[in-house]
């Protein structure tokens, strides 16, 4: 079964870099890993525990009244029906380990990783127990995609490709009638319809200073008029509605159970920029060349650094992007993180390209997609280039339709 797989893979890369054990809590599910990896039949009300050490059965403890949800979890159950039998039958479950880690960030330098409240750190110390964090063998265990996924992904990406350039088509085709923000966004969510594609929320369609607000989203009141002369930046994101072929991987690499065992699909995310007219003006083609030059600058450091056998943390290839927008004098405008992990969610659990935001000491392993995004954002306009990257067994690439030229 697909969580006995996650097991395996997480003890795999717990005897390989020395941890004693995974320890994975949830209640009223504050922590996502947890039901991704533990399958539960049902809604789940009570304070729950996996332990995973790096060899032997999982133990999954839980109380009474929830028990019955887990008879397929693959995991030795423990039964607790108060305060002091919990904390008793996670001592008796933890004795042995030194050390466990847990979906916990030191400071909370990654928000992202830091699931579990410090009241359940204390306890887990008290019983004589040091906790770090499992930011690496989470994503390791839980984050890598299928073969198929990545299908999946490749193709949403082309489609996406495909449909920025239709809207700005689309903007041109209604410039007569009049067109607003809006009115693009509900053209894209249409063709997403279309094309079975789903997603969440979003686009952004955002012209001249609406394009400065890097998650601008326009509303039926209120959205502007498109005009000539407009600045206009389109980031849109979605994936395949019910992908099946996601979930059957034609290959073991990479191994990726747990993305196995979701709900299939992950999500593509790019974002486009033009112009409405004839020439584009020298400084909105200045800040669009900086910015591409800032995007292939970090996917040049990933290609290059795979190349040298160095692995890359997020942060790494963030400070690459940056120092290039900052030595062209842009540095204080661009004002986000270079990237974000890319998963079932369009901002998944895995790396993201960030030493700004966060200091994401992460490694980017093979079979993770991110995206790599840089931007600057003026007063009166701003440029966002968005690729989708992957880092395959061969080394890092663009996954998805790059962007050369306004």
């Amino acid at each position: 079964m697909a969580h006995n797989a996650v097991y395996q893979s997480a003890q795999d890369y717990m005897c390989q870099h020395g941890l004693p054990g995974w320890l994975i809590y949830d209640y009223r599910h504050s922590n996502p890993i947890f039901p991704q990896v533990v399958p539960a039949s049902g809604h789940v009300t009570r304070p729950c525990f996996l332990y995973l050490a790096a060899t032997g059965p999982a133990r999954l403890l839980v109380h009474h009244v929830d028990a019955g949800k887990f008879a397929d979890s693959g995991a030795q159950l423990l039964v607790y029906r108060d305060r002091n039998g919990m904390i008793n039958s996670l001592g008796r479950m933890l004795s042995g380990a030194s050390q466990v880690a847990m979906e916990y960030s030191p400071q909370n330098a990654l928000p992202r990783v830091s699931r579990v409240d410090g009241g359940t750190i204390e306890l887990v110390r008290s019983l004589g127990v040091e906790v770090v964090s499992s930011a690496d063998l989470m994503q390791y265990a839980t984050q890598r995609w299928t073969p198929g996924q990545l299908e999946g992904h490749r193709r949403s990406a082309d489609l996406l490709g495909k449909i920025v350039n239709q809207a700005f088509q689309y903007i041109g085709e209604q410039m007569a009638s009049g067109v607003t923000e809006y009115d693009v966004a509900e053209f894209i969510r249409r063709r997403f319809a279309e094309e079975n594609l789903e997603a969440a929320d979003g686009p952004i369609v955002a012209i001249n200073a609406h394009s400065s607000d890097p998650h601008y989203e326009p509303s039926a009141q209120g959205s502007s008029l498109v005009r000539p002369g407009d600045w206009v930046l389109i980031d849109l994101w979605a994936k395949e509605i019910d992908n099946p072929d996601s979930l059957l991987p034609d290959s073991p690499l990479p191994d990726s159970p747990l993305m196995e065992a979701s709900a299939g699909s992950v999500y593509a995310d790019i974002t486009w920029v033009a112009y409405v007219g004839d020439s584009v003006p020298a400084r909105h083609q200045e800040i669009f060349d900086i910015v591409i030059g800032s995007r292939d600058a970090a996917l040049a450091y990933l290609q290059e650094s795979y190349r040298q056998g160095v692995t890359v943390q997020g942060w790494q290839a963030d400070e690459v992007a940056r120092e290039h927008i900052s030595q062209k004098g842009y540095g204080e405008y661009f004002t986000h993180r270079l990237g974000h992990s890319i998963s079932y969610e369009v901002h998944g659990e895995a790396v993201n390209l960030d030493g700004f935001e966060t200091h994401d000491t992460r490694e980017i392993i093979p079979g993770i997609g991110f995206s790599i995004e840089p931007g600057i954002y003026l007063p009166e306009f701003g440029v966002r280039s968005e690729i989708d990257a992957y880092m395959s067994d061969e080394g890092p690439y663009a996954s998805s339709p790059v962007q050369r030229e306004v």
